[in-house]
């Protein structure tokens, strides 16, 4: 496949395709590879991780959204992403980024294991009984549930409106693919007005009813005055902290999940061995993230893999690709827990590295060990089926039998619903498409 070939797959609206051959075909190609007049594709590792760490590289804020697409502001997905960290430059960044900060410190993350624990105990008890024929799909009784009810409680949403999201996410989440089409944009919009009228009411329930919850931070901030949080920008990171809390997380456990299977002997090793989950989680990111690609803006002309680049240049990030980067890592098309010097760049690096990261990574530490434990013949029960996606790489279903299940419960940790409209629930508690991971 040549270079041109591999960029079309990449850009093709019709994103439920392996792309591995397409990196493959650019790292023959170089680290960067020119894909139209000021557009370029970065595929290689250390490229990739110097972009993202470079202050003079910019994000898709509304200032390109501007130059670009005059009329984006009429669709309320792309605004409410604008509006939020992930499509902002310092100081903007800088100031939103410090104010939500706080709900994901390690040691704020760390202090949730035992409540994470307990969750996914639940989770995993439950999955017997809500079997089917023998049955269960794991993407909608557990890898979308579960991230949905820690990112929530977090975030101060009543549990009684946890399992509205999916619907909406999928939606909404069309908006950070590298091409996406009128119908997408279509359902993103009205996505995101539901949501927007959700976090409406929630805010004000809050200020009402005041909790422990980044919810009530975030409208204290906005309440306070000055330069601390605007409207605007109190919703579109509400939605962005809801919907990149778990859709990442989602297709984390879902990817580890098809890959132990694929691989009995390391998932008899992780069943044995808890302790293992921290080096298996990590190769898991590496070889299969759940996010595939961001992007930049060079601020001013740069040299980027040997390769003269203008400023105002468009550079899409391939995480995917870079995690897979011969130059990088042995044999990188191999499932390989054991790998020395693993660091994959799916959460990003640099300011807009993925603040939700360490507690993604804390949830598959958890239940991937968890659930190999209590169902020691857990096997495919069918093929999964992926997601209609390129950049949000996971599966919508994955059926399994579970087996008989090992005695007692969840295995410790490692060491360190439907619904339309929304309201919040008064108890407790081939256009071109800006893609994005991280904050």
């Amino acid at each position: 496949m040549d270079a041109a070939a591999a960029v079309a797959m990449l850009l093709d609206p019709r994103a439920n395709h392996d792309p591995v051959p397409a990196y493959e075909a650019l790292h023959h190609h170089g680290p960067v590879v020119r894909a139209g007049r000021g557009y370029y594709f970065v595929s290689g590792y250390a490229e990739v991780d110097a972009v993202l760490r470079d202050p003079g590289m910019e994000a898709y804020d509304a200032r390109r959204l501007d130059s670009q697409w005059s009329d984006w502001r009429d669709n309320r997905a792309v605004a409410l992403f604008a509006d939020s960290m992930l499509r902002t430059n310092p100081p903007q960044h800088t100031r939103m980024r410090r104010l939500a900060a706080g709900v994901f410190t390690a040691r704020r993350v760390s202090a949730l294991r035992e409540v994470i624990t307990a969750q996914v105990d639940e989770a995993i008890e439950a999955l017997p009984e809500r079997a089917q024929g023998g049955v269960v799909d794991l993407v909608g009784q557990l890898t979308y549930p579960l991230p949905i009810g820690v990112i929530t409680a977090l975030l101060g949403v009543p549990a009684a409106d946890r399992g509205r999201f999916r619907r909406l996410a999928e939606a909404l989440t069309a908006v950070l693919e590298v091409r996406w089409t009128e119908e997408d944009r279509r359902l993103a919009h009205e996505a995101a007005l539901e949501l927007e009228d959700y976090f409406t009411d929630l805010v004000a329930l809050r200020r009402e009813h005041p909790q422990d919850d980044l919810v009530t931070a975030l409208a204290a901030a906005h309440d306070a005055g000055g330069e601390q949080l605007t409207g605007a920008e109190l919703l579109g990171n509400l939605t962005l902290l809801l919907v990149a809390g778990f859709e990442t997380t989602t297709n984390l456990l879902g990817n580890g999940i098809v890959l132990l299977l694929e691989h009995p002997a390391y998932a008899e090793r992780l069943r044995a061995d808890p302790g293992l989950a921290p080096a298996y989680v990590e190769e898991v990111l590496r070889i299969e993230s759940p996010v595939q690609l961001t992007e930049r803006y060079t601020s001013r002309p740069a040299v980027i893999g040997g390769i003269e680049v203008p400023a105002d240049a468009e550079l899409v990030l391939l995480l995917g690709a870079a995690n897979r980067d011969p130059a990088r890592f042995g044999d990188p098309g191999v499932f390989d827990p054991d790998r020395p010097g693993n660091a994959p760049l799916s959460f990003g690096a640099g300011a807009h590295y993925c603040l939700g990261a360490p507690l993604a990574r804390l949830e598959a530490q958890i239940t991937l060990p968890a659930l190999l434990r209590r169902f020691p013949e857990l096997a495919p029960a069918g093929p999964p089926t992926r997601r209609p996606r390129m950049n949000l790489r996971g599966w919508s279903s994955l059926p399994v039998t579970l087996g008989p299940p090992a005695g007692g419960g969840t295995a410790p940790g490692p060491p360190a619903g439907g619904g339309t409209a929304l309201s919040p629930s008064a108890g407790g508690g081939a256009t071109p498409g800006p893609p994005g991971a991280g904050a």
